[in-house]
């Protein structure tokens, strides 16, 4: 018998294949559905920071504080505190309504008192919690060295005031993305040397311990840019992955199996069953969908499961233990063929 189940960050999956969050999982009709459907777990809609903020500014339009630091600092605490209490009502509602794991989602791009509503989450009985960290340099003046340690600060405030497992969602966009994972994988100081050049340690001495992740979801997707070239004007691109998109995450996944101690979850472009079959063998730990279920409807992860399951009983295999991470770098014997080898291949024809 084929047996699908898997371990994401310490929560038992049925299988490995988990809804990302999404307009899809922001009531609770389409968490009933994605559960019935077969996923392994759920990642609720991410609640925004803005949306915080919002309550707290509502809040200070009813009196002037102008020359009052503490009565302004307590208003904000009590508006971070106080959250957006649909957002852990349907946390409460999703978490006794389906037996999977129910992930929460939280958009920011900052530290600042998140660590007070991530307690509410948890305390709303939430399995885990996704860190969406929309973070997207755009200043040309900003050092790259300042943004990854705002990753660090967010993921060990949130990290250091709750129980449960969490997961960090970043963006590829970072000078030695190897490195950034390694030390958002690991404990700084129990980080274990590497052979592979690019995820090396590289912190001077003295740098600030964090707590590790206990998962990298690979990767953000981005708000997509296009232009109007009829109406001269900026309009919002194709939100919608296509099976083309998983080869950024597909090689990255290859890279950090076995290399960082977080989970990996492979995120964008997994449309069928056979892409799935290509992440797990790269090294994830489970696969999450989103642009397919909005293109083919929920019944789609039935679909990718079955064609899981058939693609495991023809090779013989009968967990996914057997085949996680076959792929790898780490476990490949020609671990060039991950880098600029396959590059020089492709454009001058060495064989």
């Amino acid at each position: 018998m084929t047996d699908l189940s898997t371990t994401y960050m310490g929560l038992k999956l049925h299988n490995p294949l988990v809804v990302a969050s999404s307009s899809l999982t922001g009531n609770l009709d389409g968490v009933k559905q994605s559960a019935e459907a077969g996923a392994g777990a759920i990642v609720l809609k991410s609640l925004f920071e803005e949306q915080i903020a919002a309550e707290t500014a509502s809040l200070g339009k009813h009196a002037d504080y102008a020359g009052h630091t503490e009565a302004a600092e307590y208003l904000q605490g009590y508006g971070m505190a106080l959250g957006p209490q649909e957002y852990l009502t349907l946390v409460k509602d999703s978490v006794n309504a389906v037996d999977v794991p129910i992930i929460a989602s939280i958009n920011c791009f900052s530290h600042n008192n998140w660590s007070d509503y991530a307690k509410k989450i948890e305390a709303a009985g939430a399995a885990a919690i996704e860190l969406n960290i929309g973070l997207l340099p755009t200043r040309c003046g900003q050092q790259g060295r300042a943004i990854e340690e705002r990753y660090y600060q967010i993921l060990h405030e949130v990290k250091s005031q709750v129980q449960i497992p969490i997961a960090l969602k970043i963006g590829p966009y970072f000078s030695s993305f190897g490195e950034i994972a390694d030390h958002l994988g690991h404990d700084r100081a129990e980080a274990p040397p590497f052979t592979v050049g690019w995820c090396g340690p590289g912190e001077t001495a003295g740098k600030i311990v964090w707590r590790k992740a206990d998962a990298l979801v690979l990767f953000n997707r981005y708000y997509q840019l296009d232009i109007d070239i009829d109406n001269l004007e900026l309009v919002g691109g194709n939100p919608l992955t296509g099976p083309s998109d998983i080869n950024n995450s597909l090689r990255w996944i290859a890279l950090l199996y076995q290399r960082v101690a977080s989970d990996l979850a492979a995120s964008t472009g997994i449309h069928e069953g056979r892409d799935a079959v290509k992440q797990l063998l790269a090294g994830a730990t489970v696969v999450q969908v989103c642009s397919t279920l909005m293109i083919n409807g929920f019944d789609q992860i039935g679909r990718i499961l079955k064609e899981l399951e058939d693609w495991m009983q023809a090779h013989d295999f009968t967990s996914i233990e057997q085949f996680r991470g076959r792929l790898s770098q780490a476990q490949s014997e020609q671990p060039e063929n991950y880098e600029r080898l396959q590059y020089i291949k492709l454009f001058v024809g060495l064989e």
